[in-house]
């Protein structure tokens, strides 16, 4: 991975090469073939939306992303790129040499999904079953990345079509793992981004700038929303085992338990957020998403485990944040006669933000291809691992609003909802934004 000083040089550079050339390098891309790829979309919408169902009724854990890889795999062969697959597991990149030679641009796109039973009622709703951490549990797309596939599916198809026009290379990642594990054989190792990155994604040849599309229900239909700066929180699991005294439910004076200890532990870890963190600077959230403790009714357990996230915005914050939860996890068990053991994931996502100077740039081109319902976004509490490519060359992350039909950014299920769903005619705009950045970029 490029060092950070490495990074900030990058995107000084960026920067100073914009302010030299004027807000005419953000437009350099030919307007006309901007105005071509409403038509070449279209064309290519029935297939999206074919790819999309076939992979939202076929979905696959992180890291189990065999059928995902194998579809995306054999389509950009055919398309006469150059492919490689295996790439950080069951990751598929592929290589679109343009007409006449120039910088490279990277697309990236997420193909796993989530444990989550499917309750959408769609004719083509999973029922598929893997196993989750050595556990059999139901499987659903239920973060839109079956539509972030389909759509960088259909970008590589009518950007292979234009092969001629453009100028440089466009690398295709289709990424898995996003969402993290789901393989008891993976933990303590890198998934994800981070896997590709460490198996060489960006290598060989190295982008000069990559860019992404998150699909989000509950937002405008159609809207692209960019933000310069930080764009999707951090996200750091948080592990605790509380340890205490088995003994009679009956006589809880004899042992120590942890499991009023836990909600102890619970409660406190909330004042982190809310007493000790300065969140007028950037916001932050400490979630328990899981406990665990105890075989029966009367009997206090020894332990107890639980498991939560940490999201942040700044990584200043971000490191104080996982301190201060030590310490209050540690003394609100030991005010019990309890003990708290803390870890956190070595592989958290960092802040995933926007290039300044990149997004800047990129502003125009979105408004134009998406007829001015390109506007700026809020920050996202959701963490994604594009940072990992963000963090290592200039990287731009974009949402695409998506309710389904019949419902509005407030009333559609939001991602990873049972119900979630979301509106496949919205997928040629995020297609078009895509293809559209990675068009301009390379023009200038």
């Amino acid at each position: 991975m490029t060092s950070r000083p490495t990074r900030i040089l990058q995107t000084s550079l960026l920067a100073a090469l914009l302010a030299q050339t004027g807000v005419a390098a953000a437009q350099s891309v030919d307007p006309a073939v901007l105005a071509s790829l409403e038509p070449k979309f279209s064309a290519v919408q029935p297939k999206m939306v074919a790819w999309r169902r076939d992979i939202h009724e076929h979905p696959e854990l992180s890291t189990q992303e065999t059928r995902t890889a194998r579809l995306v795999a054999e389509h950009l062969k055919k398309l006469g790129l150059e492919v490689r697959t295996g790439v950080g597991g069951t990751g598929v990149v592929g290589l679109l040499k343009g007409g006449q030679p120039g910088k490279v641009v990277a697309l990236r796109a997420d193909m796993d999904a989530l444990p989550v039973a499917e309750q959408s009622g769609l004719p083509f709703a999973s029922k598929a079953r893997q196993l989750n951490m050595g556990a059999e549990s139901p499987v659903m797309h239920a973060c839109g990345h079956d539509g972030h596939t389909a759509m960088l599916m259909g970008v590589a198809e009518v950007l292979a079509g234009m092969r001629d026009q453009i100028k440089g290379s466009v690398k295709f990642i289709f990424q898995p793992a996003e969402e993290g594990r789901s393989r008891k054989d993976d933990i303590g190792k890198p998934v994800g981004a981070k896997a590709m990155v460490d198996a060489g994604a960006l290598d060989n040849p190295r982008p000069d700038a990559a860019f992404a599309v998150h699909i989000i229900p509950n937002l405008p239909s159609g809207m692209i929303g960019y933000r310069s700066g930080p764009l999707f929180a951090s996200g750091d699991v948080i592990r605790i085992t509380v340890s205490g005294k088995q003994t009679h439910g009956g006589f809880p004076w004899n042992g120590v338990d942890p499991i009023v200890a836990s909600a102890q532990v619970i409660t406190a870890l909330q004042t982190v957020v809310a007493r000790q963190l300065n969140i007028t600077k950037e916001p932050a959230v400490v979630s328990i998403g899981q406990i665990n403790g105890g075989n029966r009714d009367n009997i206090i357990p020894a332990t107890v485990e639980m498991a939560g996230t940490l999201r942040t915005f700044d990584e200043g914050m971000r490191a104080d944040a996982r301190k201060r939860i030590v310490q209050a996890a540690e003394s609100a068990a030991a005010a019990n006669g309890a003990t708290a053991k803390v870890s956190f994931d070595p592989f958290g996502y960092a802040v995933t933000v926007n290039d300044a100077a990149l997004t800047q740039s990129m502003i125009p081109v979105l408004a134009k291809v998406t007829n001015g319902n390109a506007k700026e976004a809020s920050k996202f509490m959701a963490s994604e691992d594009f940072s990992e490519f963000a963090n290592a060359v200039p990287g731009m992350y974009v949402v695409l609003g998506a309710p389904p039909e019949g419902k509005t950014p407030v009333t559609a299920a939001p991602n990873h909802s049972p119900f979630f769903d979301f509106d496949e005619k919205t997928m040629p705009v995020g297609a078009r934004a895509l293809a559209a950045m990675a068009l301009d970029f390379l023009a200038r």
